[in-house]
């Protein structure tokens, strides 16, 4: 049996997603503060997180970190805000997935199936693994840490988010991918309605290759279309990240 945390500090939405989430057969546990949450991480084997945003004392963005960087357990931020911004700043955090409230227990639950069964196949053994360390164009991307390395060997971290939109591009460079596409391949279901989010981490990820936000010439935008990852050397296997 899944172990599912809400953490939420609105009782009626706590006790209702509990209730409703015992339904499909999952054992859900409640906190309304990052204290009730840290306690019952201690007391249960939970396997999935859902983590409202907004909270009394410390916030979810912050607790989302904590939990990211001591634990692999799947997040699905619940927010108000409908803000691209927190959306991508709660992607980078660590979280898996993203909804805005209101919303329907039914689709929560449906995400939740979905992000633990993503999390099942990404544990499940591969037929032929991916490198650890991938080339391209001078750069070089350390799979297992998370970060890379410039051409002039200065080593540069990439958020969770980053990481993730990297690999796409990697694993089919020089294709055209519209923003649907690179949300469904780099993130799921998680920034489906917020559009403007996969241009601010196209952004960010530019930055981070020093590729010139006025004329790009690695990350390129194709007008109408989307974006192209105009990579001319590859060498290594890109696996998709967990």
């Amino acid at each position: 049996m899944q172990h599912i945390l809400v953490v939420d500090d609105d009782v009626e939405i706590t006790t209702l997603l509990t209730e409703y989430l015992a339904r499909f057969g999952y054992a859900a546990h409640a906190a309304g503060d990052a204290l009730s949450m840290r306690a019952q991480m201690a007391a249960h084997p939970i396997g999935l997180v859902v983590l409202d945003v907004m909270l009394p004392g410390t916030d979810g963005i912050t607790l989302a970190r904590e939990l990211r960087e001591r634990s692999r357990v799947p997040i699905i931020m619940l927010t108000a805000r409908a803000n691209p911004y927190d959306c991508v700043l709660g992607l980078e955090m660590g979280a898996d997935d993203y909804m805005g409230k209101p919303f329907e227990p039914r689709e929560l639950v449906a995400r939740i199936q979905t992000v633990l069964r993503r999390v099942a196949g990404d544990t499940a053994p591969a037929r032929q693994g991916p490198d650890e360390v991938v080339r391209f164009d001078g750069w070089t991307l350390h799979s297992i840490e998370r970060h890379l390395v410039s051409p002039q060997g200065v080593v540069v971290p990439l958020s969770n988010a980053e990481f993730r939109l990297l690999c796409t591009f990697l694993r089919m460079p020089r294709r055209v991918f519209s923003r649907d596409q690179l949300m469904e391949q780099a993130r799921g279901r998680a920034m489906d309605a917020f559009e403007r989010s996969i241009d601010l981490l196209v952004s960010r990820l530019r930055s981070k290759l020093s590729d010139d936000p006025r004329s790009p010439s690695m990350i390129r935008t194709v007008r109408g279309a989307g974006y192209l990852f105009n990579v001319q050397s590859l060498q290594g296997q890109v696996g998709w990240p967990h």
